[in-house]
């Protein structure tokens, strides 16, 4: 990835780039003081809107009648497209504030819980088809409880579909930035984000892509699809100035074992 690649992508993302911190924040991840500025920038930004959605909606493929459960689901927005390709959708997100903006794109009569990835989830072993699980597992440090959680509740031979934080992006927005990480260790960094007038801190899990991998094994997956996708054609008359290919994401479809 070229220097121009590196910042770009941490522009459009709408993240600073990385700084250390040694401190811990008050509070982190705090997505409802921000919910409705981030919901609207999602709608239209380069990187979700115009790659990372229509990615994760291609992976999945046909989902006519599939049973799917969006974890994080945010205010909704992959919901609804599963929704309207015909699967029945439920989800859940840490964010009640994020949930309330679901619950208004979604209907009141969606199946939408607040509830923490990688805690135990209410719903009964082997119940959905699929699980999608958009920009959300680099929040956590260990992936393992949450890939367990995620595995139950998915019926034998289900997929997760996933999307994260390209490890190779991350490790050269670091470098640019003066940081001098281990790109083979598992560390946090802290992101200051300014939406709406309102400031959040999010603290996201930097691992090597075999941690990755090592993690999917080890809780049942087997790994069908590693995807590093082009953005939809719509994303060159609106963005020129921007590669069709960059590293931003990885994604993964596992298959339940």
């Amino acid at each position: 990835m070229t220097s121009d690649d590196q910042q770009e992508h941490a522009s459009q993302s709408g993240a600073v780039s990385p700084t250390a911190v040694t401190v811990d924040p008050p509070q982190v991840n705090d997505y409802d003081s921000i919910a409705e500025a981030y919901s609207a920038e999602n709608e239209t930004s380069l990187v979700n809107a115009y790659y990372e959605r229509p990615a994760m909606l291609a992976l999945a493929g046909d989902v006519a009648g599939r049973r799917i459960l969006d974890a994080g689901c945010g205010s909704g927005p992959l919901s609804e497209a599963l929704r309207d390709r015909g699967a029945v959708v439920s989800g859940f997100d840490a964010s009640a504030g994020m949930l309330e903006l679901a619950r208004r794109r979604l209907g009141d009569g969606a199946d939408l819980q607040v509830a923490e990835l990688g805690s135990p989830l209410s719903y009964p072993d082997d119940t959905f088809d699929d699980v999608v699980a958009s920009l959300v597992l680099h929040y956590l440090e260990d992936w393992g409880p949450a890939l367990t959680e995620l595995r139950r509740v998915l019926k034998p031979g289900g997929r997760l579909i996933m999307s994260v934080d390209h490890p190779f992006a991350i490790h050269g927005l670091e470098f640019l930035a003066g940081n001098k990480s281990n790109y083979f260790a598992t560390y946090d960094r802290i992101e200051e984000w300014t939406m709406g007038g309102q400031t959040a801190q999010l603290r996201f899990w930097n691992r090597p892509l075999h941690a990755m991998t090592d993690a999917f094994t080890e809780a049942g997956f087997r790994i069908t699809v590693i995807s590093e996708p082009e953005s939809v054609p719509a994303a060159r008359d609106l963005f020129p100035e921007v590669k069709p290919r960059f590293l931003s994401f990885l994604f993964f479809v596992l298959q339940a074992e």
